[in-house]
């Protein structure tokens, strides 16, 4: 079969572009549903540590970001990509038959290990084809389609357990994997041609993350990046158990957590028209101060009973809106301001940063969707925690780094730096 050597139609490569940085989106919000009938069946004395299949997961993606942009340096973007969709789909097997908890996570650690490559070498395909303005714009394009399928995914995962039982959904993840490397192998020619590629060793990564922890504003936002992401994580994985058995809205969550999608993806949106004028740090302190300011009342008017029964659960929805808008208003900038000292090792830059913080995050995440009670106060009580710290890390930026950040022209942060509220 003769590799295919003419570029795709700008549409199609969009398209493709979309469905690779879906892969962990789709992994993680279409498991939502099935968290309750795994917990029954697997962990029926301690139904909480079903979440523990979400957080492996971004674990798993976590470690494997550290790497995969220097393998696909290395062996190509393509070859990477699909090396990723195949540790990603053996993974899911393993997850469809595994008889115990245990056996599910260990799988689920591989399938984000595997993800990790569709989500990181894609970005840089698309750097090998397009910079500057053109990039951005053909991004924010990709984020605009990517954005549909953390809405759909818990739906369509609904679905799917309801018509072929819980075990089905890693059957449907192998269907995923399937395509996207049929997609890629039939139709996009490898865009880092021989003469660019670096010899695969392991001391470039070392002085990188040497380079990049030895820098204080850079650690300062991993810092951040890390408190950001863990209150999101710690979100998904409380998020369905909340809907179920505070609210009782276990039927129809996945179309609440449609609605949430789409009004949060907003965020993006507003950072984009906002970074220009604001900056990158102004707008991710005015984020996390909103964030713990609104989510210290709600657990104040929780706690006392001031909040009326019949306003419990669309005062926790639009929180919850807010929660994902904030992450649209801040990773993208907050990755930028990690990245903007760091130009000359930018790739290897960009997997250190990424990597730390979503272990870390994973580490906080944790004990965070662990502590559910019954009620959402825990899962409040984290935000408010971490937008705090976040809000401090970044007010005590501006004494380490007193220099006004705004958006390079023709850059667009919160679009382009590959993060969107549900991923």
């Amino acid at each position: 079969m003769r590799a295919p050597t003419r570029p795709l139609a700008q549409g199609e490569f969009i398209a493709l572009m979309a469905m690779m940085l879906a892969t962990v989106a789709f992994s993680i919000d279409a498991m939502l549903p099935v968290l309750p009938r795994i917990a029954a069946q697997l962990s029926p004395g301690a139904p909480n540590n079903a979440q523990l299949i979400l957080t492996t997961f971004v674990l798993g993606m976590g470690i494997g970001t550290f790497f995969a942009g220097p393998i696909s340096d290395s062996i190509g973007r393509k070859p990477a990509i699909l090396a990723g969709f195949a540790l990603y789909a053996i993974g899911a097997v393993v997850a469809a038959f595994a008889p115990t908890l245990e056996t599910l996570l260990a799988a689920r650690l591989v399938q984000g290990l595997g993800a990790s490559a569709p989500r990181i070498v894609s970005t840089a395909m698309i750097r090998d084809l397009y910079s500057e303005r053109r990039m951005a714009q053909i991004l924010s394009f990709v984020m605009m389609i990517f954005i549909l399928i953390p809405a759909v995914a818990p739906f369509l995962g609904s679905m799917i357990i309801a018509a072929f039982g819980w075990r089905s959904i890693f059957v449907a993840f192998v269907i995923f994997a399937l395509i996207g490397a049929l997609w890629m192998t039939l139709r996009q020619p490898e865009t880092l041609h021989p003469e660019y590629r670096q010899k695969l060793r392991l001391a470039p990564l070392k002085r990188a993350l040497a380079e990049v922890l030895g820098h204080p504003m850079v650690r300062l936002y991993i810092a951040v990046l890390a408190l950001g992401f863990a209150q999101l994580f710690a979100m998904l994985s409380s998020i369905q158990q909340v809907f179920a058995d505070v609210h009782g809205r276990a039927d129809s969550f996945p179309l609440w957590f449609m609605a949430m999608a789409v009004l949060s993806g907003g965020g993006t949106i507003v950072n984009a028209r906002l970074v220009m004028r604001l900056g990158m740090r102004r707008l991710a302190i005015t984020a996390f101060g909103g964030q713990a300011v609104l989510s210290a009342v709600l657990i104040l008017a929780n706690l006392t009973g001031a909040l009326p029964a019949s306003l419990a659960f669309p005062t926790f929805f639009v929180w919850t809106v807010s929660v994902f808008f904030m992450a649209g208003l801040t990773f993208g900038n907050l990755n930028a301001l990690a990245l903007e000292p760091m130009g000359h090792i930018a790739g290897m830059a960009a997997s250190v940063v990424g990597g730390v913080s979503t272990v870390l995050a994973v580490m906080i995440a944790v004990p965070i969707g662990l502590a559910f009670n019954g009620t959402a106060v825990p899962l409040m009580a984290g935000t408010l925690v971490c937008s705090t710290l976040a809000f401090v890390l970044m007010h005590l930026s501006r004494r380490v780094d007193p220099t006004p950040k705004k958006a390079v022209p023709g850059h667009t942060p919160g679009i382009g730096a590959g993060q969107t509220p549900l991923q």
